[in-house]
């Protein structure tokens, strides 16, 4: 039987780890044929000891002085290519493989997407990024050399999922979930005097400061819509969101007969990992199954736009297109990192992200030079804004 060749950029956090696991209980199927992390050597060479791929990468320069020593004491006919950011492309564009797993968060994931769909790879996609910021380039790239994109996180897996078999035309809304976060029951006067420490609790899970403040403001959902805008080429009139605070259900699509088939299961990476990479088979997984008498009760409640405004402004922007997410995505970033150094307050983070919105001129088919621009100015904008 031959395996799936898969190349990991991300070896090293949380996606890379759940990755690793998936492809330890299924080496009979896949094969790590490439690697490449950022600054944790040690994970890497970890990595590198046990599954000894043919080629990996550490891009930081800090990083790889520092396992220099630990690198060439290593038994191993590992390729190793160190200190330099293009190196994931390198990897994307010239090594054999047949499903690049892209976990490297942010930007620097960009360029090695790409050189994946215009080889006509498979993409399981957790860069979230990657639609965000070049929606229109990538899709664009996978429709004329047939490129898969497989989403990785939960939400849009899940919709991939229940889209599975259906037609286009028969889809009437896809519906996200969003747990409400922290402030979820919270009057909207009471979010003015929301403190960096209230923001950072959230009920559910225990994430990194970024992503749960992004969760405390419904910010994450409006990434996500703009992500399944390309992700399943559908208008803004086809996409919604409600609030489920059980996060049971991961995503729902209704349909033109008033059909909605929705995803439950349990919340745990390797799921939608594997899924990506044995598609169209489904593989065994070892992940617990979810007790049902924890189902007993599914509660779902309308958004509140008024308390929740950055989720309406993703459902604009994921409308308009082009370079718009580019900037909704870079202003965030630095409105939150303004936050969590409590420049300013709570929010601000949204007017912040709306006043670099508005002053943007959109592109609406941007290279990705124009984008990374879009990205660029957003930034420098955002990061003056009063």
């Amino acid at each position: 039987m031959t395996r799936t060749k898969v190349l990991l950029l991300g070896a090293s956090g949380s996606i890379g780890a759940s990755t690793l696991d998936v492809l330890r209980k299924h080496a009979d199927k896949f094969e790590l044929v490439g690697v490449a992390a950022g600054k944790r050597h040690a994970e890497l060479i970890a990595c590198v000891k046990e599954f000894r791929p043919q080629v990996a990468a550490l891009t930081n320069a800090a990083a790889a002085k520092e396992a220099a020593e630990a690198i060439k004491s290593l038994n191993t006919q590992t390729e190793w290519l160190l200190d330099g950011d293009q190196h994931m492309s390198d990897l994307a564009r010239d090594l054999d493989y047949d499903v690049l797993l892209a976990s490297v968060t942010g930007a620097a994931g960009l360029p090695a997407v790409l050189e994946a769909a215009k080889r006509g790879k498979r993409i399981a996609l957790a860069n979230k990024e990657s639609l965000v910021i070049t929606g229109p380039l990538l899709t664009a790239i996978c429709k004329e050399t047939g490129s898969e994109l497989l989403p990785v996180d939960s939400e849009h897996s899940a919709i991939f999922q229940c889209l599975r078999g259906e037609k286009q035309n028969e889809i009437k809304r896809i519906i996200l979930t969003a747990s409400g976060g922290p402030f979820r029951t919270t009057p909207l006067a009471e979010l003015k005097q929301v403190t960096l420490q209230q923001a950072l609790k959230h009920p559910t899970w225990d994430m990194g400061p970024k992503i749960t403040i992004d969760s405390s403001t419904l910010f994450n959902k409006a990434l996500e819509v703009i992500e399944a805008r390309w992700l399943f080429d559908v208008p803004r009139s086809k996409l919604d969101a409600v609030i489920h605070p059980q996060s049971i259900i991961h995503s729902m699509v209704e349909f033109v007969d008033a059909s909605i088939i929705a995803h439950l299961g349990p919340t745990d990476m390797k799921i939608p990992i594997q899924f990506a990479l044995s598609y169209p088979e489904r593989i065994e997984q070892t992940v617990p199954t979810w007790p049902w008498e924890k189902m007993s009760t599914l509660n779902f409640e309308p958004v509140d736009y008024e308390k929740f405004p950055a989720l309406e402004l993703g459902f604009q922007v994921a409308d308009a297109g082009g370079s718009l997410g580019a900037v909704f995505n870079a202003a965030n970033e630095v409105a939150v990192d303004r936050f969590l150094k409590e420049e300013i307050a709570y929010l601000d983070i949204y007017k912040t992200v709306r006043s670099v919105v508005d002053k943007h001129d959109n592109i609406t088919q941007p290279s990705l030079e124009q984008a990374l621009e879009a990205d660029r100015w957003a930034r420098e904008t955002a990061a003056t804004v009063v």
